[in-house]
C-alpha cells in the first residue's frame, strides 16, 4: 500500500466534513452532546392527531421552519441544513463540482392532498384500479407544485441547483439502508477515477399518520408511549418495536491524496463498504442471518480488515424482536467468542429509526466515537435479554479510544449494507 492506496490499489477515501440532523437537534455538537450523555428526542407525536393510535410518539424533527411541510419540503430542508453544516467543515464554497449521491424516502401524496383532487377526478366510468385513477386525476390537473410534492427525485435536483455538484444527481432508496448506499457509492466514484471528491447525503422527513399506521400494520413500532424516552430498547428482554423518526446526515468524501493536498482536515477513513440483498422476506430479514453475515464478511474484506481489527459497532439495533435477534447471531458468527468483549451499541435507542437517513446518521456517529474517545450508551438497558450477550455500553457512555469501527444496516426489503471506518489509512 502507498501513502495514499489502500490494499487492493485503490485511492483512500477520506471523510472532510459532516453535517447532522435528529430529533435530538441540529449540528454535529448538539447532537453529539445529547448523544453520548444519554438523552433521548423521542417525544409525543404533535404534527397530527394521534388518537385511536397504537403509536402516539415518535423523534420527530419540529424545530427547523419549513413553509410547506410536506415529505418533500422536510426532507430536502433536512438534507440543505446539513450539507451547509459538512461542506463549512471541509473548507469548501463555492459550487461543489463533484457528484451528488442521495438517500430519500420514497415519496406519496399526503392523504390533504389526494383528497384535493376529489373535484378533478376522471368520469365514475374510468376503468382501472384506485391507483391508476389517483395517476389520472393528476394529469387533470397540471401543477407543478402538486406534483414537486409527489417526487422524490426533486430533493436531488434542488439540493443540485444549490450548492452546484456536477452531472446528474443520483437519488436512490434501498429502505434503510439507503444511507449507507449513497456512502457506497460515493466511495466507488472516487476509487473508480470518477472523480476526487463527492457529496453523500441521506435525508428522511417522510414521517406522516399513513406512514405510522402503515408501520403498525406491519407491528413493526413500539406501542410502549408512557414515557416516551423509554419506548426505544434495543437488546432488551421487553423490546417491542423501533420508534420511527426522522433526520438527515451530509458527508463530503475525498481522496485523501486530493484531501491532503489541498489541507483538508481529515476527519476519517471509509475503509470498506459490503452489501448484499436478502431475498427471504418483504419486510422481515433471514431469521439465519445469512445475508447479514455476509454483509459483514463483504465490509471486512472490502476493507482489508480482520474481525480482531474491530474495536467498536454502531448496531441497527433497531429495538425489534425479530431484528436484534437476527442481528446479534450474524455478529456472533463474525466475531465468535470476542464479541462479548467488543463494545457494540445503538443510537437508536436515543434518536428512533431514522428509516432512508440512518445509514449516514449512523456514520456521522461512528466517526465522531473515533474522534472524540466516547462511546455513546444504548439506553433503557435495564432488562437484559438473556439470549443476547453483549457489551451494550449500558445506558452511561464509556471513554474509551477505538480506531476502526463496523456500522451496520440492515432493511426491509431484503437491503443489508455495512460500512468499517477506521481514523488511520493504515
Amino acid at each position: 500500500m502507498t501513502a495514499y492506496k489502500d490494499h487492493l490499489g485503490r485511492p483512500i477515501v477520506a471523510v472532510t466534513g459532516m453535517g447532522i440532523i435528529t430529533s435530538l437537534g441540529q449540528g454535529l455538537q448538539d447532537n453529539w452532546n445529547a448523544l453520548s450523555s444519554g438523552t433521548s428526542g423521542i417525544h409525543d407525536i404533535t404534527r397530527f392527531p394521534t388518537d385511536g393510535l397504537s403509536t402516539r410518539i415518535a423523534g420527530t424533527v419540529d424545530f427547523i421552519d419549513i413553509p410547506a411541510p410536506n415529505a418533500v419540503e422536510r426532507s430536502y430542508a433536512f438534507a440543505r441544513e446539513t450539507t451547509i453544516e459538512a461542506l463549512a467543515q471541509a473548507g469548501l464554497s463555492g459550487d461543489f463540482d463533484a457528484p451528488l449521491f442521495l438517500a430519500a424516502p420514497p415519496i406519496e401524496p399526503e392523504w390533504s392532498a389526494r383528497f384535493a383532487l376529489a373535484d378533478r377526478s376522471p368520469p365514475a366510468d374510468h376503468q382501472g384500479d384506485a391507483y391508476e385513477r389517483f395517476l389520472a386525476a393528476m394529469r387533470q390537473r397540471p401543477d407543478p407544485a402538486f406534483h414537486e410534492a409527489a417526487l422524490f427525485g426533486a430533493i436531488s435536483e434542488r439540493l443540485a441547483d444549490r450548492f452546484g455538484t456536477r452531472g446528474l444527481p443520483v437519488t436512490l432508496s434501498t429502505a434503510c439502508a439507503s444511507g449507507v448506499t449513497a456512502i457506497q457509492l460515493g466511495i466507488e466514484a472516487i476509487r473508480q477515477g470518477r472523480t476526487t471528491r463527492a457529496l453523500t447525503v441521506a435525508t428522511d422527513g417522510s414521517l406522516s399518520a399513513e406512514a405510522l399506521i402503515r408501520f403498525s400494520l406491519l407491528s413493526a413500532l413500539s406501542t410502549q408511549n408512557d414515557p416516551p424516552t423509554k419506548a426505544s430498547k434495543p437488546f432488551s428482554k421487553d423490546r417491542d418495536g423501533f420508534v420511527i423518526a426522522e433526520g438527515a446526515a451530509t458527508l463530503v468524501l475525498e481522496s485523501l491524496e486530493a484531501a491532503v493536498a489541498r489541507g483538508a482536515k481529515i476527519l476519517g477513513i471509509m475503509k470498506g463498504a459490503g452489501d448484499k440483498a436478502d431475498s427471504f422476506h418483504r419486510t422481515r430479514s433471514s431469521p439465519d442471518g445469512g445475508p447479514a453475515i455476509a454483509t459483514i464478511r463483504a465490509a471486512l474484506a472490502d476493507a482489508g480488515m480482520e474481525e480482531t481489527d474491530i474495536g467498536y459497532i454502531n448496531a441497527h439495533g433497531t429495538s425489534t424482536p425479530e431484528n436484534d435477534k437476527m442481528e446479534y447471531g450474524a455478529m456472533s458468527a463474525v466475531f465468535g467468542e470476542r464479541l462479548p468483549t467488543i463494545p457494540v451499541s445503538s443510537n437508536k435507542s436515543m434518536i428512533g429509526h431514522t428509516l432512508t437517513a440512518a445509514g449516514a446518521v449512523e456514520a456521522v456517529f461512528s466517526l465522531q466515537t473515533m474522534l472524540t474517545g466516547t462511546l455513546p450508551p444504548t439506553i433503557n438497558y435495564n432488562n437484559p435479554d438473556p439470549s443476547i450477550i453483549l457489551d451494550v455500553v449500558p445506558n452511561s457512555k464509556r471513554e474509551t479510544q477505538v480506531n476502526a469501527v463496523l456500522s451496520n444496516s440492515f432493511g426491509f426489503g431484503g437491503q443489508n449494507a455495512s460500512l468499517v471506518m477506521a481514523l488511520e489509512p493504515a
